[in-house]
């Protein structure tokens, strides 16, 4: 609720929380500004909204996990915007992955290169990023564009980590992140492949060599099961057998798959199986896609197409409280991915050392009063699952043996400790962010550590902070939305293939048409915009509240608010509810109100 009488010019920085969307986005997009953007047709300055906080645009607009949907104020009126639709749309109009990165499309000036243009002063400092996923790649981007000598250490033969050893292509074509890659790396990154910490070269080599370390190393060991039969032929981890599939690695899966687990990761697995045929020896371009490795109904659609016949997702989780997306599991459901929730495993069932089956125990609950994981399990409630491969999603953890005898601090949760607001270690130095830190998150949690990081490591060597954009007010004088019916549309469905074409490493979610993302960015509320009053004007007349044709305006006594300041009245806006019709600025009699757009956050000047 906002107090339309405090708007005042020194109480601007309000603001730059009443953009839901924005406020969501672990690295500040401003999403609204660029769905309106959208919205009127100015797609270049769409394109730099969204890319200017985020090296990884292009991918998001595949696979990120969208936190700024689920925020967005539309969903109260029906169903939020389709944001990250939105983003590939002008991502595929002015990304890297449309230009090259090298601008091979014979244009002198990509777009993207406004926001993403190599460095104009070199300074000596050089710095190390072990680890060449989002948090890695996203740091490597911030330190380089600010001149720093960057070297990338990565374990394996091409960049991405997470990225396309965990999801995989069908998801995000392969082009789309090897271009956002390349552009990072051609800004001047040095890179060196194959290289292990803790096996080709150490931390403390690392920090011998250089004035800065970020690590960036995720979490690519699975978690396992100490039950009877875990060690048995036809048990996979979830997140090595997609690291095998992403590989070009084959691996039967038979007819019968169980998948034990809740979350995404089990759908990727899942679906990936399905296209067995299509990875097998397919080692070839940079992957895809968002390292939200916390889940298991992906892998159950992986399976799938493996050659699996039956696919079954198992959860101690009931629907509502399983943690995978909702469009997650409705794909699943889609291409035949079967749910049985509320069980848990006991022992897994072998024949001569090889698996045939589980044995599943009822959960009576999952979660204690204080809403913390501590499931409760009916020994009696028993039964039997046949299969022919096992897949357990039920988490990953961090290989913090790598990191040697010049380790820092552990966290209980055995991940590495830093402080949350810079991504400093124990050590002197040294940074770390990603899965690494954090635990298994989301791609865009990912990229908002690496450049969290690389914006203190730059801090740490006397180096300015990033100038924010004027915080300003800008009255609109067009603002009319009385004859159009944008609160009563309904939300564009995002294109995916038929379920029948779901073949090979096509990709299944498609892009918006110019006229579907126009018509979808045209239902944003334009939350940016808001009602300003100017206190001296008002009468206290209450005919915008009278008018208001969702209620959200009201008058109330100012000692209700403050006990301290009896005698005045308080004109408040519920924001929430709010939805830019502007009928209170007609109907205003003195012109009391008026409508200003905040650009305080994340708009190309």
């Amino acid at each position: 609720m906002n107090s339309l009488a405090s708007n005042l010019p020194t109480e601007l920085e309000y603001y730059d929380t009443n953009i839901p969307c924005l406020a969501a986005c672990p690295v500040h997009t401003n999403a609204g500004m660029y769905v309106a953007a959208i919205a009127d047709g100015d797609d270049e300055l769409a394109y730099l909204t969204a890319r200017m906080p985020n090296p990884f645009a292009s991918v998001c607009g595949r696979v990120c996990a969208a936190p700024c949907e689920d925020a967005c104020r539309r969903g109260a009126i029906d169903r939020p915007i389709a944001i990250r639709a939105l983003k590939r749309f002008v991502t595929e109009q002015f990304g890297p992955e449309r230009t090259g990165a090298d601008g091979s499309d014979g244009a002198d000036s990509p777009v993207w290169r406004r926001v993403a243009a190599p460095p104009t002063v070199e300074r000596p400092e050089r710095v190390a990023i072990v680890g060449g996923g989002p948090a890695g790649m996203a740091c490597a981007h911030d330190l380089r564009r600010n001149g720093y000598q960057v070297s990338v250490y990565e374990a394996t033969d091409k960049l991405g980590g997470a990225m396309w050893l965990g999801i995989p292509e069908y998801r995000l074509d392969r082009s789309v992140l090897a271009a956002d890659i390349d552009a990072i790396v051609g800004l001047g990154v040095e890179v060196h492949y194959a290289t292990r910490l803790g096996v080709d070269i150490t931390l403390a080599e690392l920090m011998d060599r250089n004035d800065a370390v970020f690590l960036g190393i995720g979490a690519t060991l699975g978690r396992g099961l100490d039950i009877e039969g875990a060690g048995a032929d036809g048990v996979f981890k979830a997140i090595e057998f997609l690291i095998n599939m992403n590989r070009g690695f084959a691996v039967d899966v038979g007819e019968r798959v169980v998948v034990i687990g809740g979350g995404d990761v089990a759908m990727d697995a899942a679906r990936t199986a399905l296209r067995a045929s299509d990875y097998s020896g397919s080692d070839g371009d940079q992957a895809s896609a968002a390292p939200n490795m916390t889940a298991a109904i992906d892998v159950a659609r992986t399976a799938a197409r493996a050659g699996a016949r039956d696919v079954t997702v198992i959860s101690l989780e009931s629907r509502d409280e399983m943690p995978a997306h909702d469009f997650e599991v409705e794909e699943a459901e889609h291409e035949g991915i079967s749910f049985v929730p509320r069980r848990g495993p006991a022992r897994i069932v072998e024949v001569d050392g090889r698996v045939t089956g589980i044995e599943t125990v009822g959960v009576v609950s999952v979660f204690d009063e204080s809403r913390r994981f501590a499931p409760v399990f009916d020994q009696d409630d028993r039964r039997v699952f046949d299969a022919n491969t096992v897949i357990l999603a039920i988490g990953q953890a961090i290989d913090l043996d790598a990191l040697g005898d010049a380790a820092p601090e552990i966290s209980p949760r055995r991940t590495i400790q830093i402080e949350n607001d810079s991504g400093r270690t124990t050590v002197p130095g040294l940074w770390a962010g990603g899965d690494a830190a954090k635990g298994p998150r989301t791609l865009i949690d990912a990229i908002a550590d690496g450049r969290r990081a690389a914006a203190d490591i730059h801090r740490s060597f006397g180096g300015d902070a990033v100038p924010a954009a004027p915080a300003t007010m800008v009255k609109l004088t067009q603002f009319h939305r009385l004859t159009d019916p944008y609160d009563q549309v309904a939300r564009v469905d995002v294109p995916t293939l038929e379920t029948g074409r779901r073949i090979g490493l096509a990709e299944v979610e498609l892009g918006f048409t110019e006229q579907q993302a126009r018509c979808e960015a045209a239902r944003c509320l334009r939350c940016f915009a808001n009602i300003v009053l100017d206190v001296d004007k008002c009468v206290l007349c209450a005919l915008c509240a009278d008018v208001c044709p969702v209620d959200v305006i009201s008058l109330v006594p100012s000692e209700e608010l403050d006990p301290g300041s009896p005698g005045g009245t308080v004109l408040l806006l519920d924001e929430e509810r709010c939805i830019r019709c502007a009928l209170c600025i007609e109907r205003c009699p003195p012109d009391a109100l008026s409508m200003a757009m905040w650009k305080g956050v994340g708009v190309p000047v």
